[in-house]
C-alpha cells in the first residue's frame, strides 16, 4: 500500500513586501485508499499545499519533506510526480488552445503508461467516462476546457482522474462554482475512482457541502499555516455548525504571545 507522508513542511512565496511564510510546518500522513479532507478559512494555506505538492514554481520550500513511498517528492520534477503517481485537480483549470480533449488525454495516458493506449480501447473507455460524467461526447474534439462552464471543466478534471488512474488525487476546491446537478456528478465521479483505484485523496474545501458525498475518513482544519486540529468526519459537522472563529482567535492570540515574548527576550 502506497503512503504519501508530508513532514515539517515549510513554505513561502516572494511578494512586493518581501518573503512570506504560508504553510509553517505541516504534517500529514495520506494511505492510499484514505480520504482526507483539509479544510479552513481562506488564506490558510490549503492551496498552497497542493501546489506544493503538485510542483508549482511559485512556492518555495523552505523546510520539511513530502515523501511518496520514501521517495522524496521535493526532488522530483513535475512530471516526475505525475508519473510516480500524484495528480492535481486544480480549482481553476487552464485552457489549452489548439489540443483537443482527446488528444490531450491521450497524450497524458501514453506519457504515463510509456505506451500508448489501444486505440479503440481507449475510445471505448473515453466515450463510457464522458457518459458517466454525462458530457456530449462532443467534447472530445473541443480544445481542453476553451469555452467550457465551470462544472464542465471540473467534470473533465474528474475524467481525467478516472482515466489516468493515479495513486493519489489532490482535489483543490473541486466544489467551487458547481450547482448542486454538477457537484453530485462530480462526487459520483470522485467516489467511482477511490472504490476502483483504491485512490487515496487529499479533498481541500472550504465547505461542509461536497462531504455530504464524498465522506472524508479523516478531518484537517488548517489556520494560519498549520493543522489546528484534526478528526473523524464528525469534525465537519461540527464545523459546519460552529464555523473557523475559534480556531482563528486561537492562532491570533498564540501569535500575539509568541509576538510578545520575543519582545521581552
Amino acid at each position: 500500500m502506497s503512503t504519501l507522508e508530508i513532514r515539517d513542511l515549510q513554505v513561502s512565496i516572494d511578494t512586493e513586501q518581501g518573503n512570506k511564510p504560508i504553510l509553517k510546518g505541516v504534517d500529514l500522513t495520506i494511505k492510499q485508499g484514505e480520504i482526507h479532507a483539509v479544510m479552513g478559512p481562506n488564506g490558510s494555506g490549503k492551496s498552497t499545499l497542493a501546489y506544493t505538492i503538485a510542483g508549482h514554481p511559485r512556492y518555495k520550500v523552505d523546510g520539511g519533506s513530502i515523501k511518496l513511498d520514501g521517495e522524496e517528492v521535493l526532488d522530483m520534477t513535475v512530471d516526475q510526480r505525475a508519473k510516480a503517481g500524484l495528480f492535481l485537480a486544480m480549482q481553476y483549470p487552464v485552457e489549452i488552445p489548439g489540443v483537443t480533449v482527446a488528444n490531450f488525454l491521450r497524450t497524458a495516458k501514453t506519457a504515463l503508461d510509456g505506451e500508448a493506449p489501444a486505440l479503440r480501447t481507449w475510445v471505448k473507455d473515453l466515450r463510457s467516462h464522458m457518459a458517466d460524467l454525462k458530457m456530449d461526447s462532443s467534447f472530445a474534439e473541443r480544445n481542453v476546457n476553451e469555452g467550457f462552464s465551470g462544472g464542465e471543466k471540473k467534470r473533465h478534471e474528474i475524467m481525467q482522474l478516472e482515466l489516468l488512474k493515479p495513486k493519489f488525487a489532490i482535489l483543490d476546491e473541486t466544489d467551487s462554482g458547481l450547482d448542486v446537478d454538477a457537484l453530485k456528478i462530480v462526487s459520483e465521479g470522485v467516489n467511482r475512482a477511490h472504490s476502483s483505484t483504491d485512490l487515496g485523496i487529499l479533498m481541500i474545501t472550504h465547505y461542509t457541502r461536497i462531504l455530504r458525498y464524498i465522506r472524508p475518513d479523516f478531518v484537517h482544519v488548517f489556520v494560519d499555516g498549520h493543522v489546528a486540529e484534526q478528526g473523524g468526519p464528525e469534525l465537519a459537522d461540527q464545523l459546519e455548525n460552529e464555523g473557523y472563529d475559534r480556531y482563528v482567535a486561537a492562532s491570533a492570540a498564540a501569535g500575539a504571545a509568541a509576538a510578545g515574548a520575543v519582545a521581552g527576550a
